[in-house]
């Protein structure tokens, strides 16, 4: 609850630009005016931000509440399904410290409200599928697309309400159990596949990073379904980013990771089709929790492109959902293992102590580990010391420290170590220039930072700006500063610090001033509640000698920052200018 902004916080607590009605707009129709197409999400965080602002403890709240409500959903389905073990099952995932993730992670708000609304959907569906009510057909549908606009990894739910019943009735029945869900099939696959396109166009998850061939995939997928069951049973030495491992295909070894996958489903399948009474339920359990955690894994599983891969391919908040297939059927197995314990008085307890001690083991590591998620620089030195080589770790703990006083030294030697490590990246190459730009000795330095980061990255506006910058301080660089905020424009239209900054410099250029009236202008057309803005564009109509305009502009200057001894300044200069001016005509 204490826990500030992380990472990527910042790109999903809805942004200035999309604050107003328009931006409710675009966020459903303007394609990468947010990071992913989940426009249900992007209008939670929306109305969020209108009820409370930056409030991090609120957003910390909601998470807290999505993932409570989820946990109460797993024991209401395991409860419709007649499972023994709901509630332990429901404090297992509630207390699971693999779950610390999506939960003190603000951005990961689309794995909790993603998953509250699939399982609200699979509840509402299971009644249907036991009482065929139009209605609550309808309403789980509505349920399941609300989760696919949240996050797609939910497209799997009609695969795992398939398996659900088949394993309930042991068949399943064309127009009974088919033809109901195949909508719900037709529209998981669409989403999947329009987010696996997202991910590569808007994203950036392609280029050498992701060119892995579909040998390589498997061994990556195979590797993962492991390391994922070993942290559900396991869950220590937790990283918030996780060695990427090197994937090659004349490795036998690595071979081993699918073929035990495939080994353990055709073992389970064997098991289940020989099970026979009373193990038969059993059996079959294990076999469909297992095929539901692989199916619900798959669009993580390295077989599409997700831009997280190029730190690692697997990460805590990747198997949120997931965890399901094996919490359920563990906890179901547990409670059933312990019913003759149950029916006797004499040991009737131990089952209910050894299911305390569980959960409040459980409850004891998600305690210190949702302590790593406190802030930045705590995130960062947690991961270092999990995974030396995270280069983005670096990276990300030189910019805390580049903005923390006396510390831009420590900074630079993280950026440096980030490049020691992955020489082409072009991010560190151009906040390595952000930190040398302080120095005046380092400007030229700075630029070759800058230059060489949009070599490997032509369309990169963040750096383009930043060269803009240190051209602008250099003597005689102001159109090469001008250029460079242009290309940043071209590539991001909406980058209103880069029309600030342009016409700041475009003011400076002879014969430019009304080009650079137009950039304030449409700077504030983007943040119209910039103080600085209203002043740069009055101060530019005064030098034209447009008084009327000046004063409009520092009044509304002044509107927004009534103490402001600037605004009050440039208002009584530009008013006394106008009395002038009448007085001479």
């Amino acid at each position: 609850m204490r826990g500030g902004f992380l990472w990527d916080d910042d790109a999903h607590v809805t942004n200035k630009v999309l604050q107003s009605v328009d931006g409710l707009r675009r966020i459903w129709f303007d394609l990468g005016a947010t990071q992913q197409y989940y426009p249900f999400l992007h209008t939670a965080f929306w109305i969020e931000h209108r009820l409370w602002g930056d409030s991090v403890v609120a957003y910390h709240l909601v998470n807290i509440l999505l993932h409570a409500a989820s946990a109460c959903f797993v024991v209401a389905i395991m409860r419709r399904l007649m499972l023994p073990g709901a509630w332990l099952a429901g404090f297992i995932f509630a207390l699971h410290p693999v779950n610390v993730e999506s939960v003190a992670w603000i951005s990961e708000q689309k794995n909790t409200l993603s998953t509250v609304l699939c399982l609200a959907s699979a509840y509402v569906y299971l009644g249907f599928d036991r009482e065929r009510r139009s209605g609550q057909y309808a309403l789980a549908l509505g349920l399941f697309a609300l989760a696919l606009l949240t996050k797609t990894v939910t497209s799997t739910l009609p695969a795992a309400l398939l398996i659900i019943v088949f394993w309930r009735r042991g068949e399943l029945g064309w127009r009974r159990d088919i033809v109901p869900l195949s909508p719900w099939l037709a529209l998981g696959l669409t989403a999947g596949l329009f987010t696996a396109w997202m991910e590569r166009t808007y994203v950036g998850a392609q280029g050498a990073d992701f060119a892995l061939s579909l040998t390589e995939r498997f061994q990556v997928a195979g590797r993962a379904i492991w390391f994922y069951l070993a942290k559900l049973v396991w869950p220590v030495n937790l990283v918030f980013i996780y060695p990427r491992w090197k994937v090659d295909a004349t490795e036998t070894w690595q071979y081993l990771f699918p073929f035990a996958v495939l080994t353990v489903v055709l073992v389970l399948s064997l098991a289940a089709m020989s099970a026979r009474g009373s193990h038969r339920p059993v059996a079959t359990g294990a076999f469909a929790g297992f095929l539901i955690f692989t199916g619900t894994l798959f669009p993580a599983l390295g077989f599409f492109n997700v831009f997280p891969f190029i730190y690692s391919y697997v990460a805590d908040h990747f198997q949120y959902l997931a965890s399901l297939g094996i919490i359920v059927p563990v906890a179901a197995g547990l409670a059933l293992g312990s019913g003759p314990l149950l029916a006797r008085a004499a040991t009737r307890l131990v089952p209910l102590i050894g299911a305390a001690v569980l959960v409040s083991i459980l409850g004891l590591l998600t305690w210190f580990q949702s302590g790593i998620y406190r802030d930045l620089q705590t995130l960062y030195l947690a991961t270092l010391k999990g995974n030396p080589g995270c280069w983005m770790a670096h990276v990300n703990l030189g910019l805390v420290w580049s903005q923390t006083p006396g510390r831009i030294d420590d900074a630079i030697a993280q950026y440096e170590e980030a490049l020691l490590l992955k020489p082409n990246y072009a991010e560190a190459h151009n906040d390595l220039g952000n930190a040398w730009s302080q120095m005046p000795s380092k400007r030229n330095d700075a630029v070759a930072q800058f230059e060489e980061a949009l070599r490997l990255m032509p369309v990169f506006p963040e750096a383009h700006y930043n060269l803009g910058i240190a051209l602008s301080t250099m003597p005689g660089r102001l159109n090469e500063a001008a250029d460079q905020f242009q290309m940043a424009l071209q590539q991001k239209p909406d980058f209103t610090e880069a029309h600030y900054n342009l016409g700041n410099v475009l003011s400076r250029i002879p014969g430019r001033m009304n080009d650079a009236i137009f950039q304030f202008k449409e700077a504030l057309r983007l943040e119209p509640d910039s103080v600085q803005g209203w002043h740069n564009l009055g101060t530019c109509w005064f030098i034209l000698g447009n008084f009327p305009a000046a004063t409009s502009a520092f009044r509304e200057e002044l509107r927004l920052a009534p103490s402001s001894p600037t605004a009050q300044q440039a208002l009584s200069a530009t008013l006394q200018q106008t009395e002038g001016t009448l007085r001479g005509n």
